[in-house]
């Protein structure tokens, strides 16, 4: 194994147990944890050979207390969204140089997606909303919305997608996982359907409610499916901006998940469940109307916020 002393430390790792190293040139991470990293290492392993916009894992073994270890290729210090925030000079709106470089990376991520299909199981589609929708969390926190209404819109936004390709997605994408070079933590991955990582990317900023500090104007939003659309064209032949609807619709319950708090003094989590809430609810409206949800006609928290005091949300 590399040797520790070579080694900064960078930060806990929030979705597994185990850490983040970088090298003292910056060149490399080392992470560590158990079973799930071996997995995402074998993962980025077979994608990196398909072209996949990752890193490359470099070495991997088992440290001395028992870890599971990987030091991979740096992609850069500085995400898309750590860029954005740089950039931000009291406005809010998103740099243009950035929802181009996201719309390169998803370019690259999308056609080497597409080259690659995955052939489907039974089942495999509705495997996807369960798992990317986290439907059983969502459900048990929010049994008020497992109804036949919700039921209908996805089982009507699977069957949109019935003959979309499967293929191996990240689950998690957006600009935090984004860098010019590529794209890092993949180990939520799993099958997906085609444009499910990439089509979202600047839509999902709006479910942060504000807080991320930056937000994509409707013309970067049509700029960047209409990049990916083109992808898709010369692709496979057919653009794909009109699943984006039932993405979001699934991405809702996404935001939804684990929301909901168990201490009932913790009034500022139960205000951001609640938010959340009101996002789905306002996602199937709109997609039970006009099969799209248009993530611009979102309130911010704070809107909701004011509306929550004055008893216009529950």
């Amino acid at each position: 194994m590399s040797d520790n002393n070579a080694w900064r430390f960078v930060k806990k790792r929030t979705a597994a147990d185990g850490a983040v190293y970088v090298s003292a040139d910056g060149a490399r991470y080392r992470r560590t944890g158990g079973a799930e990293l071996q997995a995402e290492a074998a993962f980025q392993r077979r994608v990196a050979d398909l072209d996949y916009p990752v890193p490359r894992v470099l070495e991997e073994g088992v440290t001395d207390d028992g870890h599971f270890y990987v030091v991979e290729e740096s992609l850069g210090d500085q995400t898309l969204h750590d860029r954005a925030v740089a950039s931000l000079n009291g406005g809010r709106a998103l740099p243009d140089d950035v929802t181009d470089t996201a719309a390169q990376v998803a370019t690259r991520l999308l056609r080497a997606q597409a080259a690659h299909f995955v052939e489907p199981t039974p089942g495999a589609l509705r495997q996807w909303l369960e798992s990317a929708g986290f439907t059983q969390n969502v459900f048990q926190e929010n049994p008020d919305l497992d109804n036949p209404r919700t039921r209908a819109a996805l089982d009507h936004a699977l069957d949109r997608l019935a003959t979309v390709p499967l293929v191996h997605g990240h689950l998690d994408y957006g600009l935090p996982n984004v860098l010019p070079a590529g794209v890092i933590d993949w180990q939520h991955h799993g099958m997906v359907p085609l444009g499910y990582d990439v089509l979202p990317a600047l839509e999902i900023i709006a479910f942060k409610g504000g807080t991320k500090g930056y937000t994509a104007s409707p013309d970067q939003r049509h700029r960047y499916l209409a990049v990916l659309d083109d992808a898709a064209r010369n692709a496979t032949g057919q653009p794909i901006s009109q699943h984006l609807g039932a993405y979001l619709l699934v991405k809702a319950l996404f935001f939804l998940a684990l929301m909901r708090p168990t201490d009932p003094s913790r009034t500022d989590k139960h205000l951001k469940w609640q938010y959340r809430r009101h996002l789905f609810t306002k996602g199937l409206e709109q997609y039970e109307h006009t099969g799209t949800v248009d993530t611009a006609l979102f309130p911010g928290l704070e809107e909701f916020a004011a509306g929550h005091r004055a008893g216009d949300h529950p």
